[in-house]
């Protein structure tokens, strides 16, 4: 007679994964107003001083003469900072109120299923939040510019493989700074972490326009979010030019399984002790 236990073991596992998710998403839904605020405010500004102010000035400022141009340039590069930002956010901000004095964490790791369970329907509801944030910068790349910047959707898989991989990316290293630093250091690591690696992460610059400081060109290959600048540029930005989808691809894979296993490692060792 077939022993059904692993059957229903699994149908716990994915009850409980998706009882958690349905959960947070609720409180998401309540919360809406200020998510929207929180990850639209930062493209908003940056479009609107960037590619409206800046090319209505005539050339008043050197920035000026990027003119329309860098709107194609910024828009992959925003939507790769909403990514990280509301992915890092989403995990690691959480965290350092549940591993605090109260140790809300507990609470959750009491439902019936493994640890491991709770750690990942972090990251994927994180990545949740970052692919809403991505898409939002969107629409304002194409109402604000003085110009518009209308995303080229043609290879549309590629921008879906990217958005995926890229928010789930940001997950992990959310968890992975929320499981592995003091909470009342999280402020700190934003930063003297997360900051310069999005300034260094091919935001505002294509990585190819960095031939002429090699070594910096080369440095920054071990930043993730470059994958995630050059991957949304290759997807929606094919004009300007950018890594390849076989480069971008497998780096955030890899990105994804260091990141991932670090990140869990560390919230199992702080659950557990």
């Amino acid at each position: 007679m077939n022993n059904p236990q692993p059957s229903s073991d699994s149908t716990l596992l994915l009850k409980t994964f998706f009882g958690l998710l349905l959960r947070d998403l609720r409180v998401l839904s309540r919360e809406l107003g200020p998510f929207l605020l929180r990850v639209g405010m930062q493209p908003l500004l940056f479009l609107f001083v960037f590619t409206f102010v800046m090319p209505h000035m005539a050339g008043g400022s050197p920035l000026a003469s990027v003119g329309p141009g860098f709107g194609s340039v910024l828009l992959p590069g925003l939507m790769a900072v909403a990514i990280m930002f509301s992915g890092i956010a989403g995990v690691a901000l959480p965290l350092s109120t549940e591993f605090g004095v109260t140790r809300e964490i507990d609470d959750r790791v009491m439902c019936p299923a493994p640890v491991m369970v709770v750690a990942l329907e972090k990251v994927v509801f994180s990545a949740l939040q970052s692919i809403i944030a991505a898409l939002l910068v969107i629409p304002m790349a194409i109402y604000i510019p003085a110009t518009p910047v209308y995303p080229d959707l043609h290879r549309w898989w590629l921008l879906v493989l990217v958005l995926v991989l890229s928010s789930l990316l940001a997950g992990a290293l959310g968890l992975a700074i929320g499981s592995s630093v003091s909470p009342k250091n999280i402020g700190l690591v934003f930063s003297i972490i997360v900051v310069p690696i999005t300034f260094l992460g091919c935001v505002y610059y294509p990585w190819a326009y960095l031939d002429k400081i090699r070594w910096l060109q080369i440095a920054v290959l071990f930043n993730p979010i470059v994958y995630i600048s050059e991957g949304l540029r290759s997807a929606v930005t094919p004009q300007v030019h950018a890594m390849p989808a076989w480069v971008v691809l497998p780096a955030l894979l890899v990105f994804l399984y260091v990141l991932g296993r670090f990140g869990l490692r560390g919230f199992l060792r702080r659950v557990i002790s």
